[in-house]
């Protein structure tokens, strides 16, 4: 199956990265991709204003014209969005929590996964205005079943284990991954464990990184380290993006996963 692994620097205007989105879909189906995968937060950057005053539902304006693009190219799209979710009190103050959900869109399907584990780490509080998931999402793609996750989701490999049992072959891995120190090395070290984890390939699509490699390494908050990245279920990187935008088309053969399987079966085989 041929992917495109879409690594975009999105910003505060939602038409503007829809634009670009589109732009770049075609650019890809062009070319025989059937699976694009876009970051997370493509529909708003994070750290560019309220996301929830411009939260929308997935039969909203956003999702809805990523609807009708993939019906059009006949493609799934795979993108990060953010959608109304609730309203809890912290501290006096009145919060309308989002969800942070990837869009996937095409093929016959039209459905959100909802970030489930939200990133409370490196003294950050990301469930103070997202509200968590709490269900898996698998589906479809020429056939083929992926599933699918979100950025700090790659700490958590029971996860990507359970996805595995529900047939996944793949997992999309849309992501905002903030830059740092060792910062890199970590994403690297985790999308390969989460490879060999669950036997699965894995399809990585970040945010570019702002300022780009000159940048790269110091603090960027979670607005992106760029290294898009596609593993295969033996843990190889078969290809990585940089710090800037980038597109990585290939092909991936996802009834390889069947062979490690056999070779490797680790899923189901755990004693705890």
């Amino acid at each position: 199956m041929r992917i495109a692994v879409v690594q975009i620097q999105s910003g505060a205007d939602i038409l503007a990265n829809l634009g670009r989105i589109e732009e770049s879909a075609r650019q890809a189906a062009a070319e025989g991709a059937k699976l694009l995968v876009y970051p997370e937060a493509s529909s708003q950057a994070f750290g560019t204003g309220r996301l929830d005053r411009d939260a929308q539902e997935i039969d909203g304006e956003f999702a809805g014209r990523l609807r009708e693009l993939a019906e059009e190219l006949r493609v799934v799209i795979v993108a990060g969005m953010f959608a109304p979710a609730d309203t809890v009190e912290r501290e006096g103050k009145t919060i309308n929590r989002v969800y942070n959900l990837a869009l996937v869109t095409g093929q016959g399907q039209h459905l959100g996964y909802r970030k489930i584990h939200t990133y409370d780490a490196f003294n950050y509080a990301e469930s103070d205005t997202v509200h968590p998931g709490e269900e898996l999402v698998t589906f479809q793609v020429e056939g083929h079943t992926l599933g699918v996750a979100v950025c700090y989701d790659v700490r958590f490999p029971e996860q990507f284990k359970a996805l595995a049992t529900k047939g996944a072959k793949g997992i999309v891995l849309p992501t905002s991954w903030a830059d740092g120190p060792d910062k890199l090395p970590q994403w690297r070290t985790l999308t390969a464990a989460r490879a060999l984890d669950c036997t699965s390939w894995i399809i990585a699509a970040g945010q570019a990184r702002p300022g780009g490699e000159v940048e790269g390494g110091t603090p960027s908050g979670p607005t992106g380290i760029g290294h898009s990245c596609v593993v295969d279920p033996n843990g190889q990187r078969v290809a990585e993006a940089g710090y800037g935008e980038d597109t990585l088309i290939l092909d991936i053969d996802l009834d390889v996963v069947d062979k490690v399987r056999k070779i490797l079966p680790v899923l189901g085989a755990g004693k705890f």
